[in-house]
């Protein structure tokens, strides 16, 4: 475990690991104009649950780090370093090196310095194989740089970048609809090849690295981001809209990836009536300038990831149908969106 925290430490990081506290050399902030230190903190949520059920910790500290650096970048700001709490009923070490190995994988593959954490055994409050993680990460970024609603524009286009499932939201229905229907997390599960467990825990994808690197090569043709997390699809690009504009965001344009498609058909249920639980194969959304679109799409394809448009942000009277658009959220009186058309049938986004 050790090894694979070092790995993430480079000169900016004092003292190793163990100490009360992690340091962190912040001089090359005294280089910046005006550093805006940016910072988030989240969970995993109940797919924990999922990880003690098949006994298999070592993916869990991806969707972690997913949850929490990924936040960061929404507003265009490089991660730094990351710490993570890990609360359980019993501590079993292999089980707790597995948790942090996932972590510092992640965070190396995001660039972010794992500075520290803490082990906490809890016995009568969480039973023995038990366990909850959490995290907080912060980065910097120039004031002038900062993306969010102020730039965008009319006429700006909306672009998904696909999920690789799940990632780390919805997990309270998901694990409903599998005890529902009598499914073990054990049982092997025809349509992904593996058991039920192993495709439930498909890993977050991170898009801290490849973001930042769009950003940097495409200036100021990155207007807003934003993650698909809780909420789903509409509310979180509202939040990065400006109020007065509205975007529709094309169904049509893309196949929920499988998993979707599987718990939905075993509940008997549309993939519409949780677009507002689950991200349904768009793991982010860039607002990004129409004539920078194709080449964002571009850029992103390059780095593994699928992309595609799936909207215009536009602004004026909402059409026909208003009160099917969701406007802001989270406490952000943001833009308006809704989603149209229907899903293909072809698979997209994956």
């Amino acid at each position: 475990m050790k090894a694979s925290v070092k790995a993430t430490h480079g000169p900016e990081v004092l003292g190793g690991v163990g100490g009360f506290a992690g340091l962190f050399d912040a001089s090359a902030l005294v280089g910046m104009t005006r550093p805006l230190l940016a910072s988030s903190t989240d969970g995993v949520g109940t797919k924990v649950a999922i990880a003690q059920a098949i006994d298999k910790h070592d993916t869990i500290g991806h969707d972690l780090v997913g949850m929490v650096v990924d936040d960061i970048v929404v507003v265009g700001a490089k991660p730094l370093f990351m710490t993570d709490y890990i609360a359980t009923g019993k501590v079993f070490p292999q089980r707790i090196a597995d948790i942090v190995r996932g972590i510092a994988e992640a965070c190396a593959l995001t660039g972010t310095a794992l500075v520290g954490g803490e082990t906490a055994e809890h016995p009568g409050l969480l039973g023995p194989n038990d366990y909850d993680v959490a995290g907080a990460a912060t980065g910097v970024v120039e004031a002038d740089a900062i993306l969010g609603a102020d730039r965008v524009r009319p006429g700006d286009a909306v672009i998904a970048l696909g999920s690789s499932g799940l990632h780390s939201n919805g997990f309270s229905l998901v694990r409903h609809i599998v005890t529902r229907h009598g499914i073990s997390y054990g049982d092997h599960a025809a349509d992904f090849g593996t058991t039920w467990g192993e495709a439930l825990l498909e890993p977050t994808r991170l898009y801290t690295a490849p973001l930042l690197d769009l950003i940097a090569k495409t200036g100021d043709g990155i207007h807003a981001l934003s993650h698909v997390t809780g909420g789903g699809i509409a509310a979180n690009l509202a939040r990065v809209l400006p109020q007065g504009t509205w975007a529709e965001v094309d169904r049509s344009t893309w196949s929920p990836s499988p998993v979707f498609r599987v718990l939905s058909d075993i509940a008997g249920t549309s993939l519409a009536s949780s677009e507002g639980t689950w991200n349904l194969g768009i793991g982010f959304l860039a607002v990004v300038a129409a004539d920078r679109a194709s080449d964002v799409i571009a850029h992103i394809e390059t780095a593994g990831i699928p992309a595609w448009q799936v909207g215009v942000v536009c602004d004026g009277a909402l059409p026909s149908g208003g009160d099917e658009f969701e406007q802001g959220a989270k406490g952000v009186d943001g833009g308006a969106v809704r989603l149209v058309g229907t899903y293909a049938d072809s698979a997209r986004g994956q």
